[in-house]
């Protein structure tokens, strides 16, 4: 599982002292589903990448039983999925875990950087998008992205299978790192529409501390707050209505209208599938 960011900012070196992870050497940290490293692959002053990988251990997973498919049913599924590979809620984990003072918004030592909009990119080589390209954009294009998309086939063996509904996706925007971050943090276990984690009142806390600022405004407010709390509709009443209370809506009529655009999103999926 892999994310890079890049900047072209000048100098661009300047991107370590805001992930507050030095450039010339590598980061680890155990997490309770693997290892979390951060490197940077380059690193001068016109270019400067920081790649995070994740580095899964699914059978540990399994083991643990804390997270995954449990029974007889999700005995197969247990060890063979797309966990260890594709950017989910392991992602957003080793985000906040490896990144979570710049997620903070703070910057000891260039503090005038943490607050200014800068060039980044952001590259994930494999994304779930349930949904499609079309939620991708929807999520991120209200939020000043740039959307490149790669889809990525179900076998390169069997290219008759057509493709999944994995994607490789390119961020390009200029924005604060710290709006990066969550952004991330939140919309990419949204795009898997699962967590590897039981879900209860402190993740409404959560969304919206990370979500706070712009999830409000989002045309994509309600799916992102459903999906983001796993289809919980007390939790989800419960951010909605804490997001609404300066709007005038009813938290009750936007849980009915996005159940009805879910049930529009499903469609084709389930179409695909029976195919």
């Amino acid at each position: 599982m892999l994310l890079t960011i890049s900047t072209t900012h000048v100098p661009a070196t300047d991107l370590g002292f805001l992930l507050h992870k030095h450039p010339g050497r590598a980061h680890s940290l155990a997490l309770p589903f693997g290892m979390a490293t951060v490197v940077y692959p380059e690193a001068n002053d016109d270019l400067c990448s920081a790649a995070l990988l994740v580095d899964i251990d699914p059978v540990g997973l399994v083991r643990e039983r804390a997270s995954g498919p449990r029974g007889n049913d999700g005995s197969l599924e247990q060890y063979v999925n797309d966990r260890p590979y594709a950017a989910s809620s392991f992602l957003s984990v080793a985000l906040g875990r490896c990144f979570g003072t710049a997620m903070n918004g703070r910057c000891k030592e260039r503090p005038e950087l943490a607050g200014a909009p800068l060039p980044f990119v952001a590259e994930l080589p494999v994304v779930p998008c349930r949904g499609g390209e079309p939620l991708l954009r929807r999520l991120f294009e209200p939020l000043g992205y740039q959307v490149t998309t790669r889809s990525l086939p179900l076998d390169t063996r069997f290219p008759e299978w057509g493709d999944s509904y994995h994607m490789g996706v390119r961020l390009t925007a200029r924005l604060r790192l710290q709006q990066l971050l969550e952004h991330l943090f939140v919309l990419l276990p949204v795009l898997d529409d699962d967590k590897h984690y039981w879900v209860g009142a402190d993740e409404v806390d959560k969304l919206l501390r990370r979500g706070g600022t712009w999830l409000s405004a989002h045309p994509e407010r309600d799916l992102i707050a459903h999906r983001y709390l796993r289809h919980d509709r007390r939790l989800v009443s419960d951010a909605l209505a804490r997001l609404m209370v300066d709007d005038g809506e009813d938290a009750e009529q936007a849980l009915a209208a996005h159940d009805q655009q879910e049930e529009a999103l499903e469609r084709p999926l389930s179409s695909t599938n029976s195919g």
